[in-house]
């Protein structure tokens, strides 16, 4: 039944779909208190951030003489911000729509999603799984979602990814970055000639340790591989991580965050593996944003930020299980025919 529909025979499912307007409202409130400019970013645009986990939307714009230029529908704000704050706009943050295809058919993904992504400068991770702590704290102290108490207001979880392999994966992290293929067969995982490392870890990491996270109070798990850190600054005290946090409510990844790197050569070589590896995978081919390779030139301020998907938080703050009955028009719903 089409949210409209349900909405006029049950009027008090109203109280559910209005959450969405108390957390963005707590979420501007958070950020002005805190002195953060709010910026609009473009939803169409030229040049994606490459990273090849993701599918973009491509469509095709025409000048006035029907002239085509390839564009694509935005998969995150985090470039546009970045070039301003080479620009000097300082801590910034943007509440937006982003497009992510091949996200359809799941309780957790829309293809069409709100996000809320925030900078600031002259930090790393640290201050903004910070950041994350006094800004839930700042909107409510325990969740109740789906039969379990989150306590947001007490001490939260910090684990490291190797930690987490090795408490719930019974993995030691050091030989799964040398010897995934031989792990993840004697654990019963299906392995291809085409599978590749992130895949394999993906594999052990969403059916053995993600369940586990961020239940009792939230999970901030860092210290990712610098392999799935794109944009990431790597970590100095061991290269083969990179400064990135997730965090987690309730099994629901809820943010992503990156030191942000701002060494331009080395952001222009990851740029150009990633497209490689979107040729090799079949996906949309497209350039990467050399005008942003620019930017990185004149130099991006030390800085760190997170991006946090709007629609799971009011996921847990509604007492949802389906990303779909926070949103008055779904893309599922929009493209059904009944």
């Amino acid at each position: 039944m089409k949210t409209w529909k349900k909405l006029r025979k049950n009027p008090k499912l109203w109280d559910q779909y209005f959450v969405r307007e108390k957390v963005i409202k707590s979420i501007r409130a958070f950020f002005e208190r805190q002195g953060f400019h709010e910026v609009e970013t473009p939803l169409l645009i030229a040049n994606p951030p490459a990273e090849s986990y993701l599918d973009v939307f491509e469509t095709t714009l025409f000048d006035r003489h029907r002239n085509s230029t390839k564009a694509y529908l935005s998969t995150s704000p985090e470039v546009p911000l970045k070039k301003l704050m080479v620009a000097g706009l300082g801590n910034c943050y943007a509440i937006t729509k982003s497009f992510r295809n091949m996200e359809t058919q799941s309780k957790l993904h829309n293809p069409e999603f709100t996000i809320l992504e925030w900078y600031r400068v002259g930090a790393n991770y640290v201050d903004i799984m910070n950041d994350c702590e006094e800004l839930l704290r700042s909107m409510i102290q325990s969740i109740f979602y789906q039969g379990n108490r989150i306590d947001i207001a007490s001490g939260w979880e910090r684990l490291s990814v190797a930690k987490a392999f090795s408490k719930w994966a019974q993995v030691d992290f050091d030989e799964f970055l040398k010897n995934a293929i031989t792990i993840a067969l004697k654990k019963g995982y299906r392995v291809e000639p085409k599978t590749t490392w992130e895949q394999l870890y993906n594999q052990i990491f969403l059916n053995e340790i993600e369940p586990h996270l961020g239940f009792g109070k939230p999970t901030i798990l860092y210290d990712f591989p610098a392999v799935m850190g794109a944009l990431a600054k790597k970590n100095g005290r061991d290269p083969r991580f990179a400064e990135r946090f997730e965090l987690y409510i309730a099994g629901l990844e809820l943010g992503d965050c990156y030191s942000e790197l701002t060494d331009w050569k080395e952001q222009e070589e990851r740029f150009k593996k990633e497209l490689q590896e979107l040729k090799r995978l079949g996906k949309t081919e497209y350039d990467y944003d050399h005008d942003f390779i620019e930017a990185l030139k004149v130099g991006l301020p030390t800085s760190s930020g997170i991006a946090v998907g709007v629609d799971r938080l009011v996921m847990l703050f509604a007492d949802v299980p389906d990303i779909a009955d926070t949103i008055f028009f779904p893309t599922g719903e929009l493209f059904d025919a009944k």
